[in-house]
């Protein structure tokens, strides 16, 4: 495992990092990634862990708080010590219209962090993320709570998510900002000006869609049938025409690369990211204790620079990300 050295926050942190939302299940929507299995999910993420990966992504709003329960039940037997956990707050699903909603005003977050702590059944959060931004609330409101709940031990770090560098800019006068959460890969770097600004700050970057809902680890190459409850199209544009006929145009670059160095299509997409030194670390979904190990082992070798210039070729050529 390689490890990135988190300036704001002082803290080194795995180059990949266990993302959560795909084992979720259903949220109150119907929304869903699949059918998930919870001792299996927990086997793979300890299986992250074992492989030396020290940071644990989720957020409530992730099948309504049923990926924290699962996390909270995969720290459990001293896992918790060996990581830093990633909380968010301010965004969930209504029951009453089935929408998302944005709060992140003061006593809503003070009530939001004792229910993450009580599902994950710990003491603190390391990394605690503004999901979205809130356009009702003003910044220094939310960045008042934030400081509260770090004085109070419940928190350690200060996180934001989804954010432009203005808004997070103005966080910067009421608190310090240690990590951003924007989306990066090699199908979307449309945060990348973003995340080399942060670098010059020291604020780490947790990046999210690394693999593009899964697009990228080439386990997928038909175009999937139209389905509002599939969170992959709802969420991502790679699904749909004619990105996804892009896409597939590129996988036969990055298929050519994973069988020059035996490797699983996957581990050259986690590579081309997180040999970025803007890329602090890197989310990825983990189902099976396999999985994880395969993502692991992307850090056993390396892509040279002729690759990755192929890489960025064919990116442009196709117009994606």
């Amino acid at each position: 495992m390689r490890y990135n050295h988190f300036k704001n926050a002082d803290a080194d942190i795995s180059a990949l990092t266990v993302g959560t939302w795909g084992i979720a299940g259903a949220n109150s929507a119907g929304v869903t990634w699949g059918n998930v299995d919870t001792e299996e999910s927990i086997a793979a993420i300890r299986q992250m862990i074992d492989n030396g990966v020290n940071m644990v992504d989720t957020a409530p709003i992730y099948g309504d708080g049923h990926s924290e329960t699962v996390v909270g039940q995969a720290l459990k037997d001293g896992y918790r010590e060996k990581v830093y956990l990633a909380t968010k707050f301010g965004s969930y699903i209504s029951h009453y219209t089935g929408k998302s909603v944005r709060d992140n005003k003061y006593n809503s977050v003070e009530r939001e962090i004792d229910e993450s702590l009580a599902r994950l059944q710990t003491d603190y959060i390391d990394f605690y993320i503004m999901h979205w931004p809130d356009e009702n609330t003003p910044i220094e409101e939310t960045m008042a709570v934030c400081n509260m709940l770090k004085k109070k031990g419940k928190i350690r770090y200060i996180g934001m998510s989804n954010s432009s560098k203005e808004l997070i800019q103005e966080a910067q006068k009421y608190a310090k900002i240690d990590v951003i959460q924007p989306p990066f890969s090699i199908v979307n770097q449309s945060e990348r000006e973003l995340m080399e600004w942060a670098e010059t700050q020291g604020i780490g970057t947790m990046t999210y869609g690394s693999l593009g809902g899964g697009i990228l680890t080439g386990a997928i190459r038909e175009l999937p049938k139209p389905d509002p409850k599939d969170m992959r199209q709802v969420f991502y544009p790679f699904f749909k025409e004619p990105v996804f006929s892009n896409v597939m145009e590129l996988l036969k670059t990055l298929d050519k690369i994973a069988e020059a160095h035996n490797v699983p299509v996957a581990q050259v997409s986690i590579n081309w990211s997180t040999q970025k030194s803007f890329v602090g670390t890197a989310l990825t979904g983990v189902n099976t204790p396999a999985q994880a190990d395969e993502n692991c082992s992307a850090f056993e070798w390396q892509l040279n620079n002729e690759e990755i210039a192929l890489i960025d070729s064919e990116i442009d050529r196709l117009n994606i990300g």
